[in-house]
């Protein structure tokens, strides 16, 4: 784990810890430069090692040009790492914010493994680093955040990208299953006063689709679109709002109306 940049504050901001934004076009990227322009400061964690073996690959210089990003919003940032299949990583992230930014305040988690197998199909190690991935880091990442948190009681908030993608996509689907479940325990800290949801934003285009798969995709909807990186920031942005305080312990879809009955 390495850190890219950090700069100084210069202002009393809250703290975000964003996972997973290590594309420009990615959900991860637009869910940080929104915090960022609502007024909180940004750490966010990368892992190139990921993208490089997925079809859209690396993008090298990534996390420099969101760090560029984030600083002409007037945030603070600081960008890490992080290969989140290795336990002890969640806390050393967790540990450098603190230090370096503040004690986070809210916690977004936009980070995934994600490799299409059906259920025949799927290797054992393959199903385990999905679940050391998407589950156990992000358990290890919402235990560091309660133990560490330290923001006047009820401006917390946790929110995790969740999907139910998991016919041909089974151990995606069965290790984002069980990070709904850990999300609803996030609540057992009531003592701290600390939202958490999870937000199932649906097929997202971050540059993966074809334009077949978009055209299909934008026929489910009733604004006859795909849905975009901007889509989820505007709801994580919201949650993280006071105004989205009150919305605790819910499953969100914010698909454009996929997943709506027929």
């Amino acid at each position: 784990m390495t850190r890219e940049r950090s700069s100084e504050r210069t202002a009393e901001r809250p703290v975000a810890l964003v996972t997973g934004v290590g594309r420009t076009r990615g959900i991860g990227a637009a869910v940080a430069l929104r915090l960022a322009g609502a007024g909180w400061d940004v750490a966010f964690t990368h892992w190139a090692p990921y993208d490089a073996r997925m079809p859209w690959g690396a993008e090298p210089g990534a996390a420099e040009r969101i760090g560029a990003a984030l600083a002409e919003r007037g945030a603070a940032h600081l960008a890490l790492e992080a290969d989140l299949a290795d336990p002890e990583v969640p806390d050393r992230v967790v540990e450098r914010v603190s230090a370096e930014l503040g004690a986070p305040a809210a916690l977004v988690l936009c980070h995934c493994e994600s490799v299409d197998t059906p259920l025949l199909d799927t290797g054992v190690e393959s199903f385990d680093r999905h679940f050391a991935v998407n589950a156990r880091a992000s358990w290890l990442l919402v235990r560091a955040f309660a133990r560490a948190f330290t923001a006047p009681r009820g401006s917390g908030r946790i929110v995790a990208l969740t999907s139910d993608h998991t016919v041909g996509n089974l151990p995606y689907g069965a290790s984002k299953a069980a990070l709904d479940r850990i999300v609803v325990a996030a609540r057992e800290p009531a003592h701290l006063g600390v939202s958490a949801n999870a937000v199932n934003p649906g097929p997202v285009d971050t540059g993966w689709m074809t334009p077949e798969l978009k055209r299909e995709t934008a026929g489910y909807t009733p604004l006859g679109r795909t849905g975009t990186p901007e889509d989820t920031a505007d709801l994580v942005e919201f949650l993280c709002s006071p105004r989205g305080g009150w919305v605790n312990g819910q499953l969100l879809h914010s698909d454009g109306g996929i997943s709506a009955p027929s």
